[in-house]
């Protein structure tokens, strides 16, 4: 049974007390507790400090992203072997904020799962659709482009030991009312199309949802059959709704 991936991503947010306070805080409350698969995406410049924050507690650092180069004369960029080496565990993959503010393309996509694959990391490949997209009913010809991009290059192994997140771009730090029946049928279009190719790897994949999720929806979404996390954003930046959040797992039954 797949324990539900929870992940945090705190984006532009936090500073060196933040961190501490928050970390100090979820450690004492989850107490190594192995029932919980948890990971905190802070920023580049706390990572190592979250990592150290962490590291005797059941809680996994995952980075918000990665340079497509390994090593070489590219000033303010990291890469996937810096992460490797202070012991980064994931690492998010094209999502929309990078899509659209900084004009990453397939290719760059593409390099930097290779990338991530390469040092034995996990890429979160996030996927999902604009809104212009979602009323031309376009939602699963989007959702389909993205995860072929992998699958075309590197084949459908590529997909092993790796996570795919669904985030309808329309839906990211919105109050908008999610649908979440609509929500699984794409979790399970996502699946279906996986299986195709390989069943084992559509069984064993984690595909998660993000997009508004909080303390008072994430029970639902988890219980969709094919959701098998929630990638946070704005609601993990508060602790208290976070670890409402966290408890909700003891309540999931797969």
């Amino acid at each position: 049974m797949k324990k539900p991936l929870i992940i945090a991503n705190w984006k532009l947010n936090g500073n060196k007390y933040f961190v501490n306070i928050f970390l100090e805080k979820l450690c004492y409350k989850l107490n190594k507790n192995k029932i919980y698969n948890i990971s905190i995406a802070p920023s580049l410049i706390h990572l190592n400090e979250a990592i150290l924050k962490t590291k005797k507690s059941c809680i996994k650092i995952c980075a918000q992203n990665i340079d497509i180069n390994s090593f070489g004369a590219f000033t303010g960029d990291v890469s996937a072997t810096m992460l490797k080496n202070i012991g980064v565990k994931y690492v998010l993959i094209g999502h929309s904020e990078r899509r659209i503010y900084h004009k990453e393309n397939n290719k760059d996509i593409l390099k930097k799962f290779i990338e991530v694959k390469k040092n034995n990391l996990i890429p979160i490949l996030c996927i999902g659709e604009t809104l212009k997209e979602k009323k031309k009913k376009q939602t699963k010809k989007i959702c389909l482009n993205q995860i072929n991009l992998i699958i075309n290059n590197l084949g459908i192994k590529a997909f092993k030991n790796s996570i795919i997140a669904y985030e309808p771009i329309w839906a990211i730090g919105k109050k908008i009312p999610i649908k979440i029946q609509k929500i699984q049928k794409i979790h399970n279009f996502i699946r279906s199309n996986i299986k195709l190719y390989d069943k084992k790897i559509s069984k064993k994949i984690i595909i998660q949802y993000g997009g508004s999720v909080n303390h008072k929806n994430a029970e639902q979404i988890l219980k969709q059959p094919d959701i098998d996390g929630i990638l946070i954003g704005n609601n993990s930046l508060n602790f208290n709704n976070f670890i409402k959040i966290i408890k909700i797992i003891k309540n999931i039954k797969k």
